[in-house]
């Protein structure tokens, strides 16, 4: 099975956020943990104890992102794509039955980030439109039966009709009440991190 598809934006955009968790966010937490157990009993210090758990929740979306940016495969705009559908296409798309108007792009799946106007390549809506062009349609089959969309619009730069979405934040946050197991990374792991996250400087440069 090949690598998944990410296109350069995305990529970016993920690699700013494992910058920003190894560089500042977990050193800035380390910091607190280490201040909160230096005042003596941790079983009833608060701060202590939340900055723990959300340390742990940090390492576990380190571990992730230097895995994923290290699997990834980033797929660049190529002219020969203009005119067709194809990964990283803004798509304006049409409803046969009512009409209505939806604009999407195509992207990897790590890339959605909680937007509904980002799809993934994966997706059967994607996999409807690949390969078609402006007045083509594609059918997609929904919980409510098949469902017939012409393409109306095609581009691989951002264009005005398309509202980027907010990302929706991952968020590292910790609920008192929740059973969270601490994992914190040994002096192994922090190596070996390290060497992904050089790797993955040398990806984002090329």
């Amino acid at each position: 099975m090949g690598k998944p598809f990410i296109t350069r934006e995305g990529f970016d955009y993920l690699h700013k956020e494992l910058d920003y968790l190894w560089e500042v966010k977990r050193p800035e937490i380390t910091q607190k943990v280490s201040w909160a157990a230096s005042l003596g009993d941790r079983s009833e210090n608060a701060d202590y104890h939340y900055n723990k758990r959300l340390l742990a929740q940090i390492d576990r979306r380190i571990r992730y992102l230097r895995h994923c940016l290290a699997d990834l495969q980033v797929i660049e705009y190529n002219k020969q794509q203009d005119g067709r559908v194809f990964f990283g296409a803004y798509v304006e798309i049409e409803a046969e039955d009512d009409g209505s108007v939806k604009q999407i792009r195509i992207v990897g799946g790590d890339e959605i980030l909680g937007r509904s106007n980002y799809v993934s390549v994966d997706a059967p809506m994607a996999k409807a439109l690949l390969g078609k062009g402006v007045d083509d349609d594609g059918e997609v089959v929904t919980p409510n039966g098949r469902r017939t969309w012409y393409i109306n619009k095609i581009s691989y730069v951002k264009p005005e009709w398309f509202e980027e979405q907010e990302v929706v934040q991952n968020t590292l946050s910790s609920n008192d009440d929740d059973e969270v197991v601490i994992e914190e990374i040994s002096e192994e792991e922090q190596k070996k991190i390290q060497k992904e996250y050089m790797k993955s400087l040398l990806k984002k440069s090329k």
